[in-house]
Formats: C-alpha cells, sequence, structure tokens
C-alpha cells in the first residue's frame, strides 16, 4: 500500500528508536535529524548492536579497553543530540551478522521502548558511488532490525521467552531508512547542523585532531548531494520511509 500525499519528514508519534551498528554511526548518519526531532519533543532512545571494539589502528589499544572509550563517547554525543537512553548489545565489532540471538536481542528493545518510529541502516546499500564502500557491520544491524520490526517484535509466538519477562508484542508505525542509495525522503538539518557536530565532536577516538576535515568534507559531501537530488537546502539527510499499518 502507498501513502497518499508527500512522505512525512517528522515521526506522528512520539518516540523513536535509533538501531545502529557501531557508536558514531547515528551522529554521522543521522545526527542532524536526530537533533532535530529531539528539539521538537520527540523521546529518542538508542540501540547499538556493538561497542566498537575494533575502531582503532593502533596496536597497543586493546579491544576491552576502546570498547569501554567509545560507548562513554556514544553516550555523550547521544546526549548532545537530545537523546535520552544509550544501549549496548555488546556483539565483536567487524564480525556482525543477521542471526538470530542478533534479532532476538533488538526485538527485546523494541519490545521494551516500544517506539512509534525507527531509524535503522540500510541494509541493501553495498556501496555509495566509487569512493565508499558500506561497512558489512551496517548491513548486517539494518537487516536484524527489520526483521526485527516485522514480523517478530510483533509477533507473541516469535521468541515466546520474551513474554516471561514482561515485554509484549509491539508494532512498529514508521520506519526511517538512513541511506544514500535512492533516498525517497530528504529532513533539512540545517538549522540543527551544529548539534549535529557537536554531536561527532564526541567521538575523540575516531575523529581526534582531524575534527575539522571531517566536518569539511561533510559539508562538502552534503553540497554534491544537494546538487545531484536537486535539493533546495544544502544540508540533508536521506531516508526510505516505510508505513507499516
Amino acid at each position: 500500500m502507498m501513502v497518499d500525499g508527500p512522505l512525512p519528514t517528522m515521526p506522528e508519534g512520539n518516540s523513536v528508536l535509533v538501531v545502529m551498528a557501531h557508536p558514531d554511526d547515528a551522529e554521522f548518519g543521522c545526527g542532524g535529524t536526530i537533533a532535530k526531532w529531539a528539539a521538537a519533543g520527540k523521546e529518542i532512545n538508542y540501540v547499538l548492536c556493538t561497542s566498537g571494539d575494533k575502531g582503532s589502528s593502533d596496536r597497543n589499544m586493546s579491544p576491552f579497553r576502546l570498547a569501554q572509550t567509545r560507548r562513554t563517547e556514544q553516550a555523550n554525543a547521544a546526549h548532545a543530540l537530545g537523546a535520552r537512553d544509550v544501549v549496548f548489545l555488546s556483539y565483536e565489532d567487524g564480525t556482525l551478522r543477521n542471526t538470530l540471538e542478533l534479532r532476538r536481542d533488538i526485538v527485546r528493545e523494541i519490545r521494551r521502548f516500544r517506539p512509534d518510529a525507527v531509524i535503522c541502516q540500510d541494509p541493501t546499500m553495498r556501496f555509495g558511488g566509487n569512493r565508499y564502500l558500506n561497512h558489512p557491520d551496517h548491513r548486517a544491524a539494518g537487516d536484524a532490525c527489520l526483521d526485527a520490526i516485522y514480523p517478530s517484535a510483533r509477533d507473541p509466538h516469535v521468541f515466546p521467552e520474551l513474554l516471561l519477562d514482561g515485554l509484549e508484542p509491539h508494532k512498529v508505525r514508521e520506519v526511517f531508512m538512513s541511506t544514500m542509495q535512492n533516498p525517497e525522503v530528504w529532513i533539512d538539518v540545517s538549522e540543527c547542523f551544529e548539534r549535529k557536530l557537536e554531536g561527532l565532536r564526541e567521538h575523540k577516538s575516531q575523529v581526534g585532531d582531524r575534527f575539522d576535515q571531517v566536518v569539511e568534507r561533510i559539508r562538502e559531501r552534503s553540497r554534491q548531494v544537494a546538487r545531484a537530488f536537486n535539493l533546495s537546502f544544502e544540508m540533508g539527510e536521506g531516508y526510505r520511509y516505510f508505513r507499516l499499518d
């Protein structure tokens, strides 16, 4: 069934769950959207499939210590954007797969937070242009999240052990799938762009002393995207949209 009229840029309900593979994925991909929705009064929570424990080229940095650092950075970044809780599922970075175990863990958080809308990653995006290969963890997280949303979180006979924990089935109404591959919804984040940068700045282990270069790269990419899609604004974040009635 098609949605009548223009596709929405703001979720109808109040509660939003952001499901991502790694710390910093949300801030890079949809940080402006999160800041904009939080400023509009939406309650936003995060679920991170991994703790980013492989995200360093420093051989002297242990994965355990890196995960601790990145958890703290992610919590600070989420709060800078106006989000509330951050949950880490603690799967190993770099080897994430869409397993039944991962799906069940995401279903658990969907049933616990009971979001009206979910932001997730695009499992179909293998690459972007000729200068970007999408991380396999991003695809796995997006795949598992979509499978968790439908039908698993909705159906009481899927993962019935969750019922024993008091986690009743829940139907997510809207999905915003963050993507650079043929997005059909563009959200103008121009007014929230500085808040997005505040969130990114918290990921010191990832951007560190190259933060200015990262910002300029984001600005330039945004300008290129705006021209390519003939947008009326420079700072936009793109999504595929699903309405699950």
